[in-house]
């Protein structure tokens, strides 16, 4: 069973950067592929990006392409999203996700999930 916490949130002016962490507990965190989402305020939640076991292979979705970055350290256990050039879309809970059985777009399908880390960009 692997456990997931995320941290890095916070509020931040437009333009300005964040970086996200996700550290894993518990399991085979460095085999799993492991994704961020996010859900705004009566919005659905929605994919942001996902890394491969080895960091090979990674999506963004794309109104975030060019501006965050995902990255791993399989030794550390841990994921990061470097986040930059914010603005005020990009307002959020941000989930950590790994372990997707089906679709890495689809929240659902993922095994392991955090509690999720606010981000709040103002304008």
């Amino acid at each position: 069973q692997v456990q997931l916490v995320e941290s890095g949130g916070g509020l931040v002016q437009a333009g300005g950067s964040l970086r996200l962490s996700c550290a894993a507990s518990g399991g085979t965190f460095s085999s799993h592929s492991v994704g961020w989402f996010r859900q705004a305020p009566g919005k659905e939640r929605e994919f942001v990006a996902v890394i491969s076991w080895s960091g090979s292979t990674i999506f963004y979705e794309d109104s975030v392409k060019g501006r965050f970055t995902i990255s791993r350290d399989n030794a550390k256990n841990a994921v990061y999203l470097q986040m930059d050039s914010l603005n005020p879309e990009d307002t959020a809970v941000y989930y950590c996700v790994a372990d997707p059985e089906g679709s890495w777009k689809d929240f659902n399908d993922y095994k392991f999930w955090g509690r999720g880390t606010q981000v709040t960009v103002s304008s």
